[in-house]
């Protein structure tokens, strides 16, 4: 039976009931509050856990309710997607065991841990696949400390059933000394993208500061028609969208921390709640050098945010896209206060409330690494066929012994993106501190997934400490699909 033959629903319909229930409050869980519960732990908050040393998954095809009425069919970890928290220990080692009951090869990418290339998850790098009906094993130590993630890491080309379009993602918690904090609350929260298709009207919005310096657009822009792209209408929070869901129920005075990952294959992303303010704690799960407190977040896919925020505005708030087509379609969640009886209620956030990393750095200082690389990016219309083709200075991926690493040399690697698309940089295996974005300088702020603006420069400084193959990708999966890659190898 074709999927199209399952759900019964048209897209576009259901993108209405849910916009309409969303906004008149009546769907499950809106209207009557329930009894406020105790101090939720991860597993309350809706993320199945898995704790130890030793973590078995299994890779099959599951059945995602996103809301009453709309079903969609893919593959997960655990019969489930999101896949379950997995809560490691640092420098604990850990046996993940794996088993595939699908009928074709799967990587499992444990995103933003250091550890040896044979177990990262990539088959660029040389990781052993999880063969077709059968199992494989990951043997690792892991570190750093901190919110991480696991994903698939299988190529998809033109299947858009394959690689991260599909289930296969979940939260990854390293638990190291140092003190968590003090709040009253902890949810996980995956944003989320369903149904991807095939477009040649796509419009990209997902742009950081449209208004930001662009110091790599060309002087004469190609102007051939673009290739064909993928685009969804349909967007969850973990696993329903908004207004399928239970809201997450507050008490005027808690703290609040939430832990979000953009869990997309395609879309970077902004996250508001009216009224409220995110305090940020960590980005990629490493701690901000400086705390700051914004009204709205921007997640490239793969990237994380670790944020507190004060229930001070009590009512029943649509936390969600500030894009009204993608929290119609979706992507939000309700927050209700204890004792509200009224209607979810969305207001956008204020003006001039734009994403900006440097907020969170401190002043540069330090000695400048003795190393230099530069990597310019360019999109060539339809230069895959009816794809378009990305290129890494100058030619796409493989490229044999452009990048040769020097082991404890540290490296500032300068990305130039000549694109008009923002694209969501990752370094496998390695952490970057960020040196310089939309033209100033900054320090302190250590990641493994940047976006570079369109027509933008970014710099960041990494040591070469993890010797073996190291992937370089942007985590948009057609942009990696079609040439947006590089291997970085050590000499």
């Amino acid at each position: 039976m074709e999927r199209s033959d399952f759900l019964k629903m048209d897209r576009r319909d259901f993108l209405k009931l849910a916009g309409a229930a969303a906004a008149a409050g009546t769907l499950a869980g809106q209207q009557m509050p329930a009894p406020m519960p105790g101090p939720m732990t991860p597993a309350a908050s809706g993320a199945k856990e898995i704790s130890g040393t030793i973590f078995n998954l299994e890779i099959a095809p599951v059945t995602v309710e996103l809301a009453p009425n709309r079903i969609v069919s893919t593959i997960g970890y655990n019969g489930m997607s999101p896949g379950p928290l997995l809560r490691m220990k640092e420098g604990a080692p850990v046996t993940v065991n794996v088993v595939n009951k699908t009928d074709t090869p799967e990587y499992v990418h444990f995103h933003g841990l250091l550890i040896p290339a044979d177990v990262d998850g990539s088959e660029e790098e040389g990781t052993p696949p999880v063969p077709p009906h059968g199992s494989r094993s990951y043997k690792f130590t892991p570190t750093p400390a901190g919110t991480r993630w696991y994903h698939t890491h299988a190529m998809s080309m033109d299947d858009l059933h394959r690689g991260t379009y599909t289930g296969q993602f979940g939260f990854l918690v390293v638990e190291g000394g140092a003190n968590p904090g003090n709040y009253d609350q902890e949810h996980y929260l995956a944003l989320r993208d369903w149904e991807p298709y095939f477009t040649s009207q796509y419009m990209d919005t997902d742009d950081l500061d449209p208004s930001g310096p662009k110091p790599e657009k060309p002087a004469v822009l190609d102007t051939r028609p673009p290739g064909i792209e993928v685009a969804a209408d349909l967007y969850s929070i973990n696993d329903k969208a908004l207004g399928a869901g239970e809201p997450i129920r507050v008490r005027a005075g808690e703290r609040v921390m939430f832990h979000f990952l953009n869990a997309s294959a395609i879309e970077n992303r902004h996250l508001a709640l009216p009224g409220h303010k995110f305090n940020i704690v960590a980005l990629d799960g490493n701690p901000a050098p400086r705390s700051a407190a914004v009204d709205v977040l921007m997640l490239g896919p793969g990237e994380r945010i670790d944020a507190w925020v004060a229930m001070n505005q009590p009512g029943v708030w649509v936390m969600g896209a500030p894009e009204d087509m993608v929290r119609d379609g979706g992507l939000g969640v309700v927050i209700e206060y204890a004792n509200q009886r009224r209607s979810p209620q969305w207001t956008p956030p204020p003006p001039q409330s734009g994403w900006d990393y440097t907020m969170f750095g401190k002043a540069a200082s330090g000695p400048a690494p003795t190393e230099r690389l530069e990597m310019i990016f360019e999109k060539v219309p339809r230069g895959a066929g009816k794809f378009n083709l990305f290129t890494v200075n100058g030619t796409p991926y493989p490229h044999d012994r452009e990048f040769v690493l020097n082991q404890g040399a540290r490296y500032r690697l300068t990305f130039r993106n000549r694109t008009d698309d923002s694209h969501p940089l990752h370094l496998h295996r390695h952490q970057f501190e960020i040196t310089e974005i939309y033209g100033r300088a900054t320090a302190g702020i250590i990641k493994d997934t940047v976006v570079a603006p369109s027509y933008g420069r970014v710099s960041v400084d990494f040591t070469a400490d993890q010797p073996g193959s190291t992937l370089f990708h942007c985590h948009i999966q057609p942009h990696m699909d079609s040439g947006f890659k590089a291997l970085l190898r050590y000499a």
